[in-house]
């Protein structure tokens, strides 16, 4: 690419590179953890709900533009990601560096100073788990990449947790432990739409090292534990009846897409049943808030 294609980046690039649809949704998580981790009929401190978001959000995004500069080769060869910032040119390797190490140093800095020193090092932690060991190493050394990298990316709702309580406490791991059992079947069914992608960039995916058909057995595997993990906060009194409705309905549904894409499938059905996952985890944890503040107001 040429000079002159990454003088016309603007804001909007850097925005991009961010990823900032996948830190909305991380960031759901991220707050029900704070929410959740009030005491009844308690409030977040407004103070912590704001540095916490902010700093949650810019940690999340350094993470996507490691991400970014990481896999430019890769992001290059594949149709889905081949007009990113840094693939197509338009924002340089180095100044897209340094826009996640200002991103990193603000987050640090804000969760530090004006929310707590635990949360500031588990989102440190994060951030490297996500950016260098799953982005650098893992992704390109195990079929089980998703899997082991994963537990990075199931992390917020524990930074959430921490942000309010500066304390690591085990109800926090219930919400971390759903999001770690739906981002493989979640991810693998995305990677069973691009599977000649990976396979283009020599990304060992399960659907490129173990094919198709073997992914959609694991999907549906891991969609009935999450289906089983999914109850967990009602199980240990988290959350009340209206979370456990919620969550039978979501699995249920969750549950019929996968064996669809196991046993009926249909061109469009992989990006359906990943479209459908990304809908089942933002409407989890709404109704985790919900069951938590329903249930303090009723009584």
């Amino acid at each position: 690419m040429t000079d002159s294609s990454s003088k016309t980046a603007g804001w909007q690039d850097y925005l991009e590179l961010t990823k900032p649809k996948v830190v909305l949704l991380l960031m759901v998580t991220a707050i029900a953890g704070m929410f959740l981790a009030t005491n009844p009929a308690g409030m977040v401190p407004i103070d912590i709900l704001i540095y916490a978001s902010v700093g949650l959000s810019l940690a999340m995004g350094a993470s996507a533009v490691v991400n970014h500069v990481v896999d430019q080769r890769i992001d290059m060869l594949m149709a889905r990601t081949h007009n990113r910032p840094v693939a197509s040119g338009k924002i340089k390797p180095l100044p897209a560096l340094l826009f996640a190490v200002v991103l990193t140093a603000s987050s640090l800095t804000i969760l530090d100073f004006f929310v707590n020193r635990i949360t500031a090092v588990l989102t440190f932690l994060g951030v490297i788990g996500y950016a260098i060991i799953y982005t650098l190493y893992l992704k390109r050394a195990t079929p089980q990449n998703i899997v082991i990298g994963g537990l990075a990316g199931a992390i917020p709702p524990l930074l959430g947790w921490t942000s309010v309580t500066n304390s690591i406490d085990p109800e926090a791991f219930a919400l971390v432990l759903i999001i770690f059992i739906w981002t493989p079947p979640h991810f693998w069914a995305l990677a069973i739409h691009r599977r000649d992608d990976y396979a283009k960039a020599e990304i060992p995916m399960l659907p490129v090292t173990h094919g198709i058909d073997f992914t959609k057995t694991n999907i549906l595997y891991y969609t009935i534990l999450l289906f089983i993990t999914a109850l967990i906060p009602f199980l240990i009194r988290m959350s009340g009846l209206i979370y456990l409705v919620s969550a039978l309905i979501l699995g249920f549904v969750f549950m019929a897409y996968a064996i669809k894409l196991k046993y009926f499938p249909e061109s469009s059905t992989p990006m359906k049943t990943f479209g459908f996952s990304i809908t089942y985890l933002f409407l989890l944890f709404i109704a985790l808030l919900v069951d938590h503040y329903f249930l303090i107001y009723l009584v």
